[in-house]
């Protein structure tokens, strides 16, 4: 009974709009106080749920981001991509995707990706002749990208739910980031072509090395970070750290887009973000740590194997499942309640810790851009000014050639495995 409440509570605060951090907690307090639970248990496991040390890169990585976006980052990085692609047939689109593939591997953050690189190329695509349901299906599946390619924030989440290092998680999402990056500028260039979208003139060769040579300081950011993680230089959390300095020193020096006044409202909208993160992460956590205690974890692994104990039906299923949990529940929160259970499904099966958190994580990312919630689509909507239902139907050529990707990530584990175990050994 207290576990159908619990489920029932926290379905209904989502359905009506309850932030979901507060869908959680509400939820888990419901059960408690049914159940004749003491209340303290709610800060001790609040608590543990963030006491993890690789979780303070977050703030970190969000702070970057932000400095990214006033310090005309984004700008040099859109201008950048355009000078490459833009004249190709649909080249405003194929530079969205690439803007998005290179802020996204700095920001790690797919909806910070939707609102910078959207506000700068959705009016941008519409001036130039694109439709702009298109310009903002193309900004919101593009932002899928940023937390698939390092660095990630769900892919920390992910490493310290499993044990596995970060930078280990890092590496085997680059390739499955870039494929899935290429297989949506595949996709943008068969529409570009069968709708008639215009394309730009080829820059010249000089102007593209000067659109270089600026984006050189934003692009330079990534090689950092990865290198100094995987070369052990420097940890996730310290690695987050030199990003925002770099941002920083780069955005007022170089691109002198950030200036001094600036600051304080940068600082307070990541305190506010990464406090709405943290809160999310310590409450998803109190709300696993209910769901193991009523052995749901061990209920869900049991339905799975009875269907069946075919490796190839058991992955189908696990994303059958990631899937329509994404289509409704933030990535982080969703990461921490399901993903310790069905990784002992996935384990059990034979695969790879780290393949299975690439694969979830994909999953989850697939999910910010399905209705009903879809938060990308909701972004770029309000960006757009286009109703969510037109947005999601001109995405519906990307969701699919995304599901493409994640059927390969999930069914060949080399496309995860192979630069990890390339680079730090298996």
């Amino acid at each position: 009974m207290e576990v159908i409440v619990l489920f029932s509570a926290f379905l209904i605060l989502l359905l009506v709009g309850m932030p979901i951090a507060f869908s959680l907690g509400i939820a888990s307090l419901a059960y408690l106080l049914l159940e004749g639970i003491s209340l303290t248990v709610i800060p001790q496991r609040l608590y543990a749920g963030i006491d993890t040390f690789v979780l303070l890169c977050i703030p970190g990585f969000v702070l970057a981001g932000n400095l990214m976006n006033v310090g005309n980052i984004t700008e040099n990085i859109v201008r950048f991509s355009n000078a490459l692609l833009g004249h190709i047939r649909g080249g405003l689109g194929l530079a969205n995707v690439g803007g998005s593939m290179i802020f996204g591997g700095i920001s790690g953050t797919a909806v910070a990706d939707s609102a910078s690189i959207g506000s700068v190329m959705i009016p941008g695509m519409a001036r130039a002749g694109y439709d702009r349901p298109f310009a903002a299906a193309v900004t919101a599946a593009s932002s899928t990208v940023g937390p698939i390619i390092p660095p990630s924030v769900p892919m920390i989440i992910a490493g310290s739910l499993s044990g596995v290092s970060v930078g280990r998680m890092f590496l085997a999402g680059a390739l499955p980031g870039l494929l899935l990056g290429v297989a949506m500028m595949v996709t943008v260039y068969i529409l570009a072509v069968r709708r008639g979208y215009p394309k730009e003139s080829r820059v010249p060769f000089l102007q593209l090395l000067r659109e270089a040579r600026t984006a050189f300081w934003a692009l330079l950011m990534t090689a950092i970070i990865l290198y100094g993680i995987i070369g052990g230089f420097f940890t996730p959390t310290e690695a987050s750290i030199v990003a925002s300095l770099y941002a920083l020193v780069v955005g007022m020096y170089v691109y002198k887009g950030l200036t001094w006044r600036k600051l304080p409202s940068i600082l307070t909208d990541t305190v506010f973000t990464s406090a709405a993160l943290l809160l999310m992460v310590g409450l998803a956590n109190l709300f696993g740590w209910i769901l193991t205690s009523e052995q749901i974890p061990q209920m869900v692994a049991g339905l799975i194997l009875d269907i069946s104990e075919n490796p190839l039906v058991v992955i189908l299923i696990l994303n059958l499942i990631l899937l329509f949990v994404g289509t409704f529940m933030e990535t982080i929160a969703a990461l921490i309640i399901l993903f310790p259970a069905l990784l002992g499904v996935a384990t059990g099966v034979g695969m790879d810790p780290v393949h299975f958190a690439v694969m979830a994580v994909l999953n989850l990312m697939i999910g910010l851009t399905t209705p009903p919630v879809g938060v990308c689509l909701f972004v770029v909507s309000g960006i757009g000014k286009l109703p969510m239902l037109t947005v999601a139907r001109a995405i519906l050529p990307f969701l699919v050639c995304n599901l493409a990707v994640l059927l390969l990530v999930s069914y060949v584990p080399a496309v995860s495995l192979w630069l990890p175990n390339l680079i730090l050994g298996q």
